[in-house]
C-alpha cells in the first residue's frame, strides 16, 4: 500500500474495541432513539461511539481528515477516516446482535487499512491493502462457489421473486443481516457467496467492507458492475453488490437483467 499505515491500523483496531465496550452497555440496557428523518433511525450509542472514535482518532491523527454518517466531515486532507459509529442501528435498537462498528482509512479516494467491529459477536474484521484480510486475526478467503444454483445470498428472496430470478437460482439460500457492512464481511469470510443491496449506500456504510472484501479475493462493485467511487461530494453509492470473484460475473448478469 503506498506509504507506512500499520500505526494507524493499530491506532484503529484499540479504538474500535474502546468504542464497542460503549456500544455493548447501551445494547445490554436500554436506549433512546429518534429518527433523523423517515425510515433513518439513530441511538444515543451511535452518538457516543463516533465521540469516541472522534477523540481517539483525530486526537492522534489530527492531519488526517474526518467522515463520518453521525458527525459530518472536516479537513481537506487528502487522507480522511471514513466512520460509521453503528451501522445497522435499527437491529442494535431491536436487540439483534447484527450491528458494527466500521472505521476506514482513505487516502486519495482509496481505502488503506479498514476494520469492522461486531462486539456483541466479537468479531473483528480487518483489512490493509495489498495485506490481506482477517477474522479474529485468522487470515479469510471469499468463497469459490461458481454458480447461481445453490448459491448462499446476503439478498432479499421477495427481490428475487419480483424480478423473475429464482429460476435461475434454483436451492439458493437466502438470509439478511441489517447491517451492510457485516452483509460484506460475511462474504469476505466465505460464510456466503453475494450480499446485493439495489438501495443506495454512504461512503461510511461500505469502504471499510469494500477494502475487506476485496483483500479476501472477492469482488465489490454496484449492480451494473462499476467499481465505487469514494470522495465525491454527496458520498452516495446507487447500489453495492459483494461477491466471491468465481460467481462474480453471473451475478452481475443476472441484476443487469431487473426490472425497472
Amino acid at each position: 500500500m503506498a506509504g507506512d499505515f500499520r500505526q494507524d491500523h493499530e491506532l484503529a483496531l484499540a479504538a474500535m474495541r474502546e468504542a464497542g465496550a460503549i456500544a455493548l452497555k447501551f445494547f445490554r440496557g436500554s436506549v433512546k432513539s429518534w429518527h433523523k428523518k423517515p425510515n433513518d433511525p439513530v441511538s444515543e450509542a451511535d452518538l457516543a461511539v463516533d465521540a469516541l472514535l472522534k477523540e481517539k482518532l483525530c486526537g492522534a491523527r489530527p492531519e488526517y481528515g474526518w467522515l463520518s454518517e453521525e458527525s459530518g466531515a472536516t479537513g481537506q486532507a487528502v487522507t480522511r477516516w471514513v466512520v460509521d459509529p453503528i451501522d445497522g442501528t435499527r437491529a442494535f435498537i431491536e436487540g439483534k446482535p447484527e450491528f458494527t462498528i466500521c472505521v476506514a482509512l482513505v487516502q486519495d479516494g482509496a481505502p488503506v487499512i479498514s476494520a469492522i467491529y461486531n462486539p456483541a459477536s466479537e468479531e473483528m474484521f480487518e483489512a490493509t491493502a495489498g495485506g490481506g484480510a482477517k477474522l479474529n486475526g485468522k487470515p479469510i478467503q471469499a468463497s469459490g462457489h461458481a454458480s447461481l444454483m445453490e448459491a448462499r445470498f446476503l439478498a432479499s428472496r421477495r427481490t428475487f421473486e419480483r424480478h423473475g430470478w429464482l429460476a435461475r437460482t434454483a436451492k439458493a439460500d437466502f438470509a439478511y443481516r441489517n447491517s451492510i457492512a457485516y452483509r460484506m464481511a460475511l462474504v469476505a469470510a466465505g460464510k456466503f457467496d453475494a450480499a446485493i443491496s439495489l438501495t443506495e449506500k454512504s461512503d461510511w456504510d461500505v469502504v471499510a467492507a469494500d477494502l475487506l472484501v476485496r483483500e479476501a479475493g472477492g469482488r465489490v462493485t454496484t449492480a451494473d458492475g462499476a467499481p465505487l467511487q469514494y470522495g465525491s461530494e454527496k458520498y452516495r453509492h446507487p447500489s453495492v453488490i459483494a461477491t466471491g470473484a468465481y460467481i462474480f460475473d453471473d451475478v452481475i448478469d443476472l441484476l443487469k437483467a431487473r426490472k425497472p
